[in-house]
This record gives C-alpha cells, structure tokens and sequence, in this order.
C-alpha cells in the first residue's frame, strides 16, 4: 500500500523517531522515500546519521515533495507549524498529526486547502513494533485515506479506529499507559528482589508475566477477569495477594492514573 509513496515526518522527536525506525523495520517504506525535519541542525543530523533519511530544517520543503505527512511536534507546535506548510499543502496529500490534544478539526482551521487529515495517538512500544494506536478521521478523509492511516499503524503493532471524542482517553490509556506498566513491572521485579530473587531474574520474570498476560488477553479474547479467575485457585497463594492489591487499592490508582492523565491530554493545546 506504501509503495513508491513519500513520507515526510515534521518533527524528529522521541515519537517521531520511533516512527521512522518501526517503519523502516517493517519495511512498508524504502528509506530514500522519507524525509524528516528537526528544529535543531544537530538532532537533524544524528536522525539522518542513524536510519539514513533526508533531513531537512525546512518543513515547507519537506511537505512540497511527500505523499504522506506525520506531523510529530509538540501540540503547542502545531498552529506554527502549520503556518509555515499551508501553502504547499494539497488536496492530494494525507496529513497525518500525532500530535497529543490537537483535533482535527483545529488543523483544519489552519490550512486552506481541503487536505484530509487524520488525527493517529501511537504508543511508545511502536519502536519494536508491538505499538498501540488509535485513529481518527477528519472531515475531509475518506475510508481510502484511513485504511491509508491505519496500515501505516498496522505495520508497528495494532491499530484501533474510534470517534475522535475518545482521542484523549485513548492518549490517557495507551500512549500514557506503558509508563504505568514500567512502574508495575519495577515493583513486581522489586517484589521478587524482596523474596530473594536476583535482580536480573526477578525483572525477566516481571517483564515477562506482563507481556504474556496481556498475549492471553488478546489472543484468547476472554475477558481480564475471566482469565484472572483462572490463576486464582481456592484457598492458594494468589488469593492472597489480590487481597493484598485490592486492600493497597491498585485498581482505583489505576483508573484515576488513567482518568488523570486523560485530563491533561485535553489540556496540553493550551499551555
């Protein structure tokens, strides 16, 4: 679906970079078809020093040339940015934002001609290909520009399509997500050291639990606590220790991790 397309990737940051490097991975994309920007000459030079992509300090130069745009900057970025491109935007192009916060309809505003856009929250984990993300159309895109989208999505890890009102939550859940997953998997591993594990055991075994208890929950489609009731056998040990999470109040701290951070998601634009 990708081939012969240009991909121009407007700020090569943490998520842009681990766009590239997942695409590139997948091999969806030749490297002499992409092109990224930066604001510094230096961070310009270490992205095209390690994958071998052009780079540019020009966004407007990126743009004229690409088929498809990543607009990776920050949010408060975006109408700036989108200042600089406008002119050399058309109709023909796809202008993808993962930009946290920012709506369609805002870049919308900030563009003249009828670009589709696509409003796309990646994950972090998109940098092993094991990324979750979450898509949403403008109102311009047709179903042709989001199977587009979401292929480009698919080829490092999963893609779900929602309304656009769900955008925020989506960034609270997923794109947050793995910072609170790290934070479990470091107390389990700490837990382990606790109980007389070596640390590098201890946080192989954590890691491990979690990737394979959420490969049970996808691939088996059996619901979280179904499949919780099965490791929890009468009278064991693992009785015991969801007492101990339910009385720490593990799950309220998560849903107010997540419903937090979904808050400020809404916010990031404005400051």
């Amino acid at each position: 679906m990708l081939k012969d397309k240009r991909l121009a990737v407007l700020g090569a940051g943490k998520l842009g970079e681990t766009l590239i490097k997942g695409l590139l991975e997948a091999r969806v994309l030749e490297v002499s078809n992409i092109t990224v920007t930066a604001g510094h000459q230096e961070r310009l030079d270490k992205v095209r020093e390690r994958f071998g992509v052009t780079g540019t300090l020009s966004n407007k130069m990126a743009v004229e040339s690409a088929d498809i745009i990543i607009l990776s900057v920050k949010p408060q970025t975006v109408a700036l940015v989108l200042s600089e491109i406008g002119d050399a935007l058309k109709p023909s192009q796809l202008l993808i934002s993962v930009a946290a916060s920012v709506s369609a309809a805002f870049i919308e505003k900030h563009i003249t001609e009828q670009v589709p856009v696509i409003r796309a929250m990646p994950n972090t984990p998109c940098l092993l290909n094991k990324g979750m993300t979450g898509i949403s159309p403008g109102k311009n895109a047709s179903r042709a520009h989001l199977d587009l989208a979401k292929f480009i999505f698919d080829s490092v890890g999963r893609t779900v399509i929602a309304d656009e009102k769900h955008m925020d939550a989506i960034t609270g859940l997923s794109a947050s997500g793995p910072a609170f997953i790290y934070i479990i998997i470091e107390s389990l591993a700490e837990a382990g050291v606790k109980v007389g594990l070596p640390r590098d055991i201890a946080t192989e075994l954590a890691a491990q639990t979690v990737v394979g208890a959420g490969s049970m929950v996808l691939e088996t489609g059996e619901h979280p606590a179904k499949l919780k009731d099965t490791v929890t056998t009468p009278a064991g040990c693992t009785i015991d220790g969801i007492l101990e999470l339910e009385e720490g109040g593990l799950r309220v701290t998560l849903i107010k991790a997540v419903v937090k951070a979904t808050h400020r998601a809404k916010e990031l634009l404005e400051t």
